[in-house]
């Protein structure tokens, strides 16, 4: 078992409504190379619940291990550092840096964490998502389709532990999105990955191993 939530549950405070419960004793784990994806109506808690295993946020109550480690009772300094080292976060918008090119964004983790050999890692994952030839281009100078290349790129150059996917399609039209998804599924079949997917896209989920839904701030 690589994660486990444990009676994890997070409410926020809305001016005019007060305490609004977003997710209620939620549970689950998940194998070490196993595929899931996290379906629900817009609000109903997928991207709090993605936050939280990622170490963005803090449950009010309850337990996130990863490999055995409550996120919840690290410091902020070890937390920094866990989630640079275990966790690889593709984001729907990409979240790149646009003064950097696309070698150099894939980059950035591994000089962040002075890692050696980062030459021959970023050739490599350059090849894996075959954007040799677009690797000075800045984010502007790219398509969607490239540019999210690139933040899987990102996301997995790292090695994660666990890579976390937040609608990793829905900023794509319809063919370019198919083939980013084969392209996500490859690599994490490749390299032998753990997947969260959350999407609204039920053909995307679909490609996972198992489908959870959050309804109601509860996992069903």
């Amino acid at each position: 078992m690589i994660l486990e939530l444990k009676n994890v549950c997070k409410s926020f405070h809305q001016p005019r409504s007060g305490m609004i419960e977003v997710l209620n004793n939620v549970n689950f784990s998940l194998d070490m190379g196993e595929t899931n994806a996290i379906t629900g109506q817009s609000g109903s808690g997928k991207t709090t619940l993605l936050s939280l295993i990622a170490g963005l946020d803090i449950p009010d109550s309850g337990k996130i291990l990863l490999q055995g480690e409550d996120l919840c009772s690290m410091k902020e300094n070890r937390l920094s550092r866990y989630r640079a080292t275990k966790i690889g976060i593709v984001f729907q918008r990409f979240h790149l840096m646009p003064h950097l090119s696309a070698r150099e964004n894939i980059s950035l983790p591994l000089e962040i964490l002075k890692h050696q050999h980062i030459t021959d890692r970023v050739d490599d994952m350059l090849g894996k998502i075959d954007l040799q030839d677009r690797q000075h281009h800045l984010p502007g100078q790219l398509s969607g389709g490239e540019c999210q290349r690139v933040a899987i790129a990102r996301a997995l150059i790292i090695k994660p532990a666990l890579l976390l996917a937040d609608e990793p399609t829905g900023n794509l039209d319809i063919k370019t999105g198919e083939k980013i998804a084969r392209l996500l599924f490859d690599l994490v079949e490749k390299e032998n990955k753990t997947l969260i997917l959350v999407t609204h896209n039920l053909d995307l989920a679909d490609q996972c191993q198992k489908i959870r839904k959050l309804d109601r701030g509860r996992l069903v």
